[in-house]
């Protein structure tokens, strides 16, 4: 059975590559240089020898604390994550026959969920009769685009869907 596959770079005596360039510990340019030279001022210096390019021709590698450069790498990566904006898909379900209160508290709603800069799922359900004038629905959605286009940009058109009409908008 192999061994378990270690994460992160390759370290001392899992390099593979016969000659490496090399940077020393103080960042400046050794060259390139075989392995045993490059372990031996690691060694020399009291340090790991760390792949930081391996598909590098040849690989380049840096004398440091493999531990150090882990957590270096860790830290960085969480950093990253912690920027990155998340943002939710909200739906608002209407009818085309919504009275005028209904629609100023849904577009109340709509407003403050674009503002919190999450997109926004209109629905307009159709049952019986109305599915016979769907223009009604339309009108409506294309209100709501109006209403909205200086906060909002229509992310997907209103289309079909069985029987509800869907459109998308999310913040600029």
């Amino acid at each position: 059975m192999a061994p378990p596959e270690k994460s992160g770079p390759r370290a001392n005596e899992d390099i593979t590559a016969r000659q490496v360039r090399l940077i020393g510990a103080d960042g400046s340019q050794v060259g390139v240089v075989t392995i045993e030279a490059a372990m031996r001022a690691a060694l020399d210096a009291g340090l790991d020898l760390v792949e930081i390019s391996p598909n590098a021709d040849p690989p380049v590698c840096k004398v440091l604390d493999v531990g150090k450069f882990k957590y270096e790498a860790q830290k960085k990566a969480n950093e990253a994550r912690k920027r990155q904006k998340t943002f939710d898909v909200k739906e608002i379900k209407m009818r085309p026959n919504i009275d005028d209160h209904d629609y100023e508290t849904k577009m109340k709603a709509l407003r403050k969920f674009v503002d919190e800069g999450d997109k926004v799922k209109l629905t307009v359900r159709f049952r019986g009769r109305e599915l016979a004038h769907p223009e009604i629905g339309s009108r409506l959605l294309e209100r709501i685009r109006t209403e909205t286009e200086e906060d909002a940009k229509v992310e997907s058109y209103p289309k079909m869907e069985g029987r509800q009409m869907i459109m998308v908008i999310a913040p600029r």
